[in-house]
């Protein structure tokens, strides 16, 4: 029901309440990204947006973790659709793992202050901030994912036998890395790494025939 009227909600608004809203949730994203999540003031996103106050944010979203909410499902929604793009192209399971790693080293060029903002807002999650508690189940869910597609690898022959979990979390560790570095590294080889990356990974779950 919950889904149906947030659903409802969407399509209720007109052309000019979506832009605005757009237009805030991208002002949210340069704030966080060059001042961190705990600077990100609405005071500070509105004159980045342009707004001449903070009401019109308040009009839009109840709160500040209501436009971070926002912010994540922006991120995630421009992701899911590069990657996709990317991983459809493949017919086999090592071939969409090799996709989906060099696509996600090469969105931190694409996209390099959604990264940086949602590395921000990642960060606090991991604290505990209580604003935020309810993005958890997203990143659980984005694992539980990615080992369910380790086990259809190997269930199909693909793969060799190891632990899915760990397997992410190395993968997960492989790319957080590389998206640190490539935040304060201005000479960092984006294309270079997701090569090497996915090679890693292509070596580590292949199956030795």
């Amino acid at each position: 029901m919950q889904a149906r009227n947030s659903s409802a909600k969407q399509e209720g608004r007109t052309f000019i309440e979506s832009a605005r809203r757009a237009q805030i949730v991208n002002a949210a994203v340069e704030v966080i990204a060059e001042q961190g999540y705990a600077n990100a003031s609405f005071a500070k996103i509105a004159k980045q947006a342009g707004l001449s106050s903070t009401g019109m944010i308040s009009y839009h979203f109840k709160g500040k973790d209501d436009l971070i909410r926002e912010v994540i499902a922006e991120f995630l929604r421009l992701s899911g659709e590069y990657l996709t793009g990317k991983m459809d192209a493949e017919s086999t399971l090592a071939g969409r793992l090799r996709a989906f790693i060099v696509a996600r080293i090469a969105m931190l060029d694409e996209f390099p202050k959604h990264f940086v903002a949602a590395g921000e807002i990642i960060n606090a999650v991991r604290i505990e901030d209580p604003d935020l508690r309810g993005l958890t189940p997203v990143w659980a869910a984005t694992a539980a994912m990615q080992e369910q597609r380790f086990r259809e690898g190997q269930q199909a022959g693909e793969f060799r036998d190891f632990d899915p979990r760990v397997m992410v979390l190395a993968l997960h560790g492989a790319i957080n890395e590389a998206t640190v570095r490539a935040s304060v590294e201005p000479d960092f080889d984006t294309a270079a790494c997701g090569r090497e990356l996915a090679d890693l990974f292509e070596a580590a779950t292949r199956k030795q025939s």
